[in-house]
């Protein structure tokens, strides 16, 4: 049993606050500060405990958390659109940021206005609003909530987190 297994935390509004290490967890149980909502098929076993490994936990009290802004960064970026070129569709390692809107015509940097980019329709793209190219963005770029990046941490092993994170699909 790996004890560092990521355990989703939640508030005691069932909102998702983050997600920590197992063994935050379990002494978070141990001290009745959570209860447990959902659990992995692994025990922890001491002598005269055993215990279901958590997957979920909730907050017996309601804590007020004001929620960080993500920062605007080329790594969040190219994150938020899944290191894929937004205009071919092209996954590539030398992925670049392309402004929408270019700099030069009053483009800033935002969420809205950067999108990643493989080489190639970064340069024919160039200088060029997207009106006077035949090119055309996948998806509408949008500033990704904190929410986002606990989704991008769902694997197999955690399938249990995705009615906390909206992802009932």
């Amino acid at each position: 049993m790996n004890i560092n297994k990521k355990v989703l935390l939640l508030n005691n509004s069932y909102e998702p606050i983050q997600i920590i290490g197992g063994k935050k967890a379990i002494i978070m149980i141990l001290l009745d500060k959570v209860d447990l909502i959902e659990k992995t098929n692994s025990f922890i076993r001491s002598e005269k405990l055993k215990l279901n490994f958590p997957s979920v936990i909730k907050l017996k009290t309601y804590v007020f958390i004001k929620i960080k802004s993500i920062p605007l960064t080329r790594s969040n970026i190219i994150s938020r659109d899944n290191n894929m070129c937004q205009y071919c569709g092209k996954r590539s390692r030398s992925m670049t940021i392309d402004h929408i809107i270019p700099k030069d015509k009053s483009g800033k940097d935002t969420w809205t206005n950067l999108v990643s980019a493989c080489e190639n329709c970064n340069l024919k793209k160039g200088n060029s609003l997207l009106s006077q190219t035949n090119m055309t963005l996948l998806s509408k770029p949008k500033k990704p909530s904190h929410i986002y990046h606990m989704q991008k941490l769902v694997r197999n092993d955690n399938k249990s987190w995705k009615p906390y994170l909206f992802m009932n699909n």
